[in-house]
Order: structure tokens, then C-alpha cells, then sequence
């Protein structure tokens, strides 16, 4: 397709898939089940995280997880006891088991002692509310590693290179408290493992895109949407190059930073809202 033609293509489909009907099928229908900011967080956090398998299965998943948190995550994470936490035990979602879980749950008990957000666990600058000894600094104060090569980080311009840096950081600071289980390493993904990190960029996209369609959330204010990276997945993946916007033969963080590329040429300060239109063309379309 032309370029004005592709644009056009995909924002009408932009407009099919981001609208309420999109919600209840996805399991972003976890977080919006929830009106407390921090509630929201850590309910879209668990549904990106354990977003892989069928969608029926994703939110069942999540919907039995919270029903032993009483539906009340925040207070669960920030007040639980001991005893509360045998609830958890025996949950499982593929390889999450309840030992991932528990580590989960501490993060968020130790994380919200000392900040609002979750935002703040994205936002390499500043210091961490972790023990430093504990914590694998990923960013120094003038020398920063990357996944991206420098022509792409080049084409990206400031906003990716922050969001790189963002989720490299993350996982960093995610795995910062003492005797974490090293099992549960592999369910938080970083541009270092050279992971397209679909989960998380899509857990990025709810909470920061701002819009008025009522799907993504919007709660975050120091990211914005057009720092975001496309999330990458097998439906969006095999879409995007049937409409020629990834050339990259493997699919990795530079196939997403190649993706974000093409969709920011179409719409430079929201270029993830293409996610809609691939997934949509991919998922109910079969394109």
C-alpha cells in the first residue's frame, strides 16, 4: 500500500477495535473490573504478565487470582499477614506458579510503602527505595546500555531510547529484593535479553495512552504515549509484515523498535494505537 492509503486503512480499523466492545474479550477487562488507581496497576500488571494462551483462559486466570485477594489487590498487597498469604498458595497460570506469585506480592508490599505509582519503578533517574547493595544498575550516570543498535536508537530519537532505559531499569529494580526466587526471572522480560517485551509494552500502553475511547487508562502522567514501543506479538508480528512495516527476519526488541518506527511515521505522538488495528486485523479478522 501507498503510504496515505496504509494510514487511512489502519486508522479505520484503529477506530473498529478501540471502543468498549474491544474490553470484554481482553484481558485488559481484568483492570478496568477496578476504579483505585494503585487497584488498577496492579490488576493490569498480573493480566499483562500472564497474557500468554487464550484470552478466555487469561482472564479466568485473573479473575481466580483476585478472588483470593478478596478482590481488593491493593489492600491485599499493602496489608496482607502471613496468614493471608496461604490463599495464594497453589495458583498457577502455565509456568507461574504460587512461588512467583509470593515474589510478586512482595515487590508490590515493598514498592507502595514508598511510592504512589507503579510509574515511579519505570523511571531510571533517582533513587531507588531498595536496598542499593541488591539493586543491578543498568543505567550510569553517563553511559547507558542498550539493546538497540545506535542507527535505530538514532531513527527512535529521545522518547524510545528513554523507554528502553525504562524497561531495562524495571527489571533491574523488579528483581532488587534480597533471595529473589531465580525461577521467577523468566516473567519479566528487558530489551537486554533482546526480549520484544510484549507484555510489558502492552502493560505500558493501558496505563499511559490517554484518549477518549475508554479502553486504555491513562493514569500515568510522566511517560507518554508517544514514548511508547509497540507491543509485539504473533498476531501483530504476522500482520506487520504482510503490510511491509517490519523487514527484520527474527522478531526480537529491534523487530518492535523497527514496528514503532513505521507506526510513528503515521502518527507521531500516539503510534502504539496501531496495536488496535494489527491485533484486531491479526486476532478477529484472520488477515
Amino acid at each position: 500500500m501507498e503510504f496515505l492509503e496504509l494510514k487511512d486503512f489502519l486508522d479505520v480499523k484503529v477506530g473498529e477495535y478501540n471502543q468498549p466492545g474491544f474490553i470484554q474479550n481482553d484481558p485488559i477487562c481484568i483492570p478496568h473490573r477496578f476504579s483505585k488507581k494503585q487497584d488498577i496497576e496492579i490488576a493490569a500488571f498480573f493480566a499483562a504478565i500472564l497474557a500468554w494462551g487464550q484470552r478466555k483462559t487469561i482472564i479466568n486466570k485473573c479473575t481466580e487470582l483476585f478472588a483470593r485477594m478478596d478482590n481488593e489487590p491493593y489492600a491485599f498487597m499493602t496489608g496482607h499477614s502471613d496468614q493471608d498469604l496461604k490463599s495464594l498458595l497453589g495458583f498457577k497460570h502455565r509456568t507461574f506458579n504460587d512461588t512467583d506469585l509470593l515474589y510478586f506480592v512482595e515487590f508490590f508490599h515493598q514498592h507502595y510503602k514508598r511510592s504512589a505509582s507503579l510509574e515511579t519503578a519505570f523511571l531510571p533517574k533517582g533513587s531507588s527505595p531498595f536496598r542499593e547493595e541488591y539493586l543491578t544498575v543498568v543505567q550510569e550516570e553517563e553511559q547507558s546500555v542498550y539493546a538497540s543498535s545506535s542507527c535505530m536508537l538514532g531513527e527512535m530519537n529521545h522518547p524510545a531510547l528513554d523507554i528502553e532505559q525504562s524497561l531495562n531499569h524495571f527489571r533491574s529494580y523488579f528483581f532488587s529484593l534480597p533471595d529473589f526466587p531465580r525461577r521467577t526471572i523468566k516473567h519479566v522480560s528487558s530489551p537486554l535479553q533482546k526480549s520484544t517485551c510484549k507484555r510489558l509494552n502492552m502493560f505500558l500502553r493501558w496505563m499511559v495512552r490517554k484518549d477518549s475511547c475508554g479502553v486504555d487508562f491513562g493514569v500515568w502522567n510522566i511517560i507518554k504515549p508517544a514514548d511508547l514501543i509497540c507491543p509485539c506479538d504473533v498476531h501483530v508480528d504476522r500482520v506487520a509484515r504482510k503490510l511491509g512495516l517490519i523487514e527484520r527476519k527474527q522478531t526480537d526488541w529491534r523487530t518492535a523498535v523497527e514496528l514503532t518506527i513505521e507506526l510513528r511515521r503515521l502518527d507521531p505522538l500516539d503510534p502504539v494505537k496501531y496495536d488496535f488495528a494489527l491485533f484486531g486485523l491479526g486476532v478477529e479478522e484472520k488477515f
